[in-house]
């Protein structure tokens, strides 16, 4: 039987049946995921294909997860979130920042300076998914997890050991909040997804970009870039937000043992799974640039409270706009640390 929501090669919703996961008279359900990254990075090889397995197995193989790796059903990464909503795929996992100030209260978690444990933080993620974000945010689609990556790292050609060498340098940052820190730092920011960074940087577009250890080998970091900025303490100088999503109409038209086979391979479980999981695969990544010569600088702690000093103006405007919004921002920041803290203690 043909599946009636065949991939027609475009992003326009196909009618109401285009938002349903094909389901055959076994009540088999084939749900296709659609995500940016390549198939060898981490979060598709090590963490989204295992999840599909388990729902397989979990399921006694009832349900399918078909992977679309690269983007490769078209589109660009910033309209991920319209295709699982509209019903083009069933999943997809995108970065929350690849849709600029469309989940203001997500970014929350992307304030400097603000993550101090990637797999406490997106605990907390998921407790603010379940208690807010999910009805004020993300509406239009079901949330099957949330989470952070590790510590970004700044990766440049020349050197960056103080502040000051932030100045007159043009860096890639991944989501409009990282972009202002860059701004706020000294440093001219270019946005942009991460598979467009190997060629900004031989084109000279950027001569660095932010980004965690965990991803680097993906884009060949480590052969392109020499000189890698890391910080002093618990706080990282930024992380980014993730979240797998589900059409609503698909997830509802699950059967209920299905639904709850889901349900119960997803949230807060399979959210701190994938920060785990790209958290475990800094370590290699770091001492695989350090193996081929390049230069890790680590800032010490009266260097990086400068820094930490210089980011609070980012902190300060984006209250500012929550305010504009109609959202209580300072509230959001007290819950999110609140949250961390209990994570990271529990």
């Amino acid at each position: 039987m043909m599946d009636r929501r065949t991939f027609l090669g475009t992003a326009t919703a196909a009618g109401a049946a285009a938002s349903l996961p094909h389901m055959a008279r076994a009540q088999e359900v084939t749900l296709r995921l659609h995500q940016f990254l390549s198939p060898i990075s981490t979060l598709p090889a090590e963490v989204l294909k295992p999840w599909g397995e388990r729902l397989s197995a979990a399921s006694d193989g009832r349900i399918e997860v078909q992977h679309f790796d690269s983007m490769a059903l078209g589109g660009r990464p910033g309209d991920l979130m319209d295709q699982a909503r509209d019903g083009v795929v069933d999943l997809a996992m995108t970065l929350v920042g690849y849709t600029p100030g469309r989940f203001p209260r997500s970014e929350v978690f992307e304030l400097p300076f603000t993550m101090r444990d990637p797999v406490a933080t997106s605990r907390a993620f998921w407790r603010m998914m379940e208690e807010d974000f999910q009805a004020s945010e993300f509406a239009d689609v079901k949330v099957l997890a949330a989470w952070v990556h590790s510590p970004g790292v700044l990766h440049s050609a020349e050197p960056i050991t103080r502040l000051e060498d932030m100045q007159g340098r043009t860096l890639r940052g991944p989501t409009r909040i990282i972009t202002d820190l860059l701004a706020e730092l000294g440093a001219t920011p270019v946005g942009m997804p991460l598979p467009a960074v190997p060629e900004a940087l031989s084109k000279g577009v950027i001569d660095g970009t932010a980004i965690p250890w965990e991803v680097a080998p993906t884009i060949r970091l480590a052969e392109l870039l020499d000189n890698h900025t890391e910080f002093a303490g618990p706080e990282a100088l930024y992380t980014a937000t993730f979240v797998l999503v589900m059409n609503r109409n698909a997830y509802a038209a699950l059967p209920d043992d299905l639904r709850a086979i889901l349900d119960a391979e997803s949230g807060a479980g399979l959210s701190a799974r994938a920060a785990a999981t790209q958290l475990a695969a800094d370590a290699p990544n770091r001492a695989e640039a350090e193996a081929m010569g390049n230069t890790i600088h680590r800032l010490d702690a009266a260097e990086t409270a400068l820094w930490k000093e210089a980011a609070q103006p980012v902190i300060a405007a984006w209250i500012a706009e929550m305010e504009g919004r109609g959202i209580d921002g300072a509230a959001l920041i007290d819950r999110a640390a609140e949250l961390i803290a209990e994570e990271g203690a529990s």
